[in-house]
């Protein structure tokens, strides 16, 4: 289409077969989008999109993502402000009408490209790797095929010091658990396939503060713009080598 919509917190621009979306580097914008920087979304990785009054004189035009199609949404399961969301594009409220230009056209795209149920891989790229970020316990790094823990002595528990620091190859998990920490006991917890281990699915985990296959975050540790990126590529290298590599891989 190669239109283009700047907006307060983003820039939409409408290529043939996705909408490319770069996030603004402002001081005052949301961490999480600056650190996710661009992304490509394929107009078939989306569901909906409407236009909306937003706040002091703006208009939103928000898009909403198919269920399993951005592995960054489906790792945040609703946990994100809205000022996060990385679907959502604020425009002057002069703007409107460019908005309902381009919430139209991505409604045409979606006629075009959509598809029924969830997709069997994300569509949308995975932040990029390696990754790491620094919890309340722990130390976790991701180079693309295997996550490591490596314990502060100072945050943690004895049963996660007794046990050692922790490497799990993608192949092992089955999944990421990832809550925010901007609410009560935030932590990211890594989901074993193997039966009788920590985090494994035939049984229900340890506390987060007590499981080796997780960390906890806290005041300052494992703030949202890294542990959610990181979390997002860990589960993307998990759907990856469970149904093969990802379309952009």
């Amino acid at each position: 289409m190669g239109d283009v919509l700047a907006g307060n917190n983003a820039v939409w621009e409408f290529e043939p077969d996705a909408v490319l979306i770069r996030y603004s580097r402002s001081v005052r914008g949301s961490r999480l989008l600056q650190a996710l920087g661009e992304r490509r979304v394929p107009y078939a990785a989306l569901e909906s999109v409407e236009v909306a009054d937003g706040r002091r004189g703006t208009v939103v035009l928000r898009a909403v993502a198919r269920a399993g199609a951005d592995p960054v949404v489906e790792m945040a399961g609703g946990q994100l402000r809205e000022t996060a969301d990385p679907y959502r594009l604020v425009l002057p409220e002069q703007d409107r009408a460019p908005a309902e230009a381009g919430r139209d056209r991505l409604r045409e795209a979606i006629e075009v490209f959509g598809q029924d149920g969830p997709p069997g891989r994300f569509l949308v790229p995975a932040p990029a790797g390696p990754r790491v970020f620094k919890a309340y316990d722990a130390k976790a790094f991701f180079d693309g095929r295997t996550v490591t823990f490596r314990w502060f002595w100072t945050g943690a528990s004895t049963a996660k010091w007794k046990a050692g620091d922790q490497s799990f190859a993608v192949e092992r998990l089955s999944g990421v658990e990832w809550r925010s920490p901007e609410l009560l006991h935030g932590h990211l917890r890594l989901l074993r396939r193997e039966a009788g281990e920590p985090g494994a699915a035939d049984g229900p985990p340890a506390a987060a503060d007590q499981d080796p296959a997780a960390v906890i975050f806290g005041l300052g540790y494992g703030p949202v713009h890294e542990s959610l990126p990181f979390a997002a590529s860990v589960l993307a290298a998990i759907r990856a080598a469970r149904v093969g590599p990802e379309p952009w891989q």
